[in-house]
């Protein structure tokens, strides 16, 4: 498996998606994007089509296209471009699990199918599994969103043996606010060396106290860019 040498860690932007006034996607800027964050905000690790960046609003071609732009306009300047590839579809999710990897992305994430939902943990796993196995080579990562999802599997029950399952699981991201959950995460998988990402904005001081090892927001600043570098 060829992962990259430098663990996910530190500040993640989570990226918007730039629109025009006719709501089609705003190609052109995307360049600039990447230069304002690693020249004024100093964040060369990002999160593309998440939440933030309201990947599931968009059209599976749309989300290619954000994906392969971030991609190009970031080389040799952003370290790890981690794509957002959930979908109710598995089928759809495998399909830019795989896209992903052709690109060039630098992992890939995933959230809970949130329709018909996974109502045990070894339902969610086989789910992940299989879109995990579409890009064998690519670090994977769960995006733990229940407010959202409305899937109220604890993160720290699917965590127990996950790379038994899927071994290209190399962290989460834990946007909750049950910090008690979080702190299980941590403490229970110390050795498996995972990547902790928080992301609610609001407690990230409380999960950096808790063992978090980075942070995915679209809060990125100077001043918490250089908080976090100190």
């Amino acid at each position: 498996m060829a992962f990259p040498k430098k663990k996910l860690q530190g500040l993640v932007a989570a990226t918007i998606t730039p629109m025009t006034e006719n709501g089609e996607i705003n190609f052109s800027v995307i360049g600039q994007y990447v230069d304002y964050l690693v020249k004024e905000q100093g964040v060369k690790n990002i999160f593309v089509n998440g939440t933030t960046g309201e990947g599931l609003s968009l059209s599976i071609s749309e989300r290619r296209q954000v994906a392969e732009e971030w991609v190009t306009k970031g080389k040799d300047k952003l370290d790890q471009v981690v794509i957002h590839v959930g979908a109710l579809s598995l089928k759809e999710s495998q399909e830019l699990a795989q896209h992903a990897a052709e690109i060039g992305a630098d992992g890939i994430a995933v959230i809970a199918p949130f329709f018909l939902k996974p109502w045990t943990k070894d339902i969610l796993i086989n789910f992940l599994k299989e879109v995990a196995a579409a890009a064998p080579a690519l670090p994977f990562y769960y995006y733990h969103i229940p407010a959202l999802t409305g899937v109220k599997i604890r993160a720290e029950e699917l965590l127990d043996g996950i790379q038994d399952k899927i071994p290209t699981f190399q962290g989460l991201k834990f946007s909750d606010t049950d910090l008690l959950d979080f702190g299980q995460c941590v403490d229970q998988n110390r050795q498996q060396q995972f990547a902790f990402l928080f992301g609610v904005d609001e407690q990230l001081l409380s999960a950096l106290v808790m063992g978090a090892t980075g942070a995915v927001g679209s809060f990125v600043s100077r001043g918490l860019s250089t908080l976090w570098s100190n």
